[in-house]
């Protein structure tokens, strides 16, 4: 018999919540380009619910160019990302 892994009662309602919950809340990130990802993912929140920001990732990460952070830096005025 496998044991359910122990989690927080937060993530519980979804998959989507589970996997954020074992591969990322609380998981130390050194790498650059996802560190901005996850600084552009939090101020998207603003307004919105978590779970609309984790379904939506894909969505983000295509706007934002998966990430690219020198890329972004060399828009130009009216500049669209996507």
């Amino acid at each position: 018999m496998t044991k359910e892994k122990e989690r927080c009662p937060w993530c519980l309602k979804d998959d989507i919540y589970k996997r954020y919950h074992d591969e990322v809340w609380g998981v130390p990130e050194h790498d650059d380009r996802k560190l901005f990802a996850k600084l552009i993912l939090d101020g998207a929140q603003a307004g919105l619910s978590w779970y609309t920001i984790l379904i939506r990732t894909e969505s983000y990460a295509k706007a934002y160019h998966d990430w690219d952070a020198k890329k972004i830096a060399r828009y130009g005025e009216g500049c669209r990302s996507v």
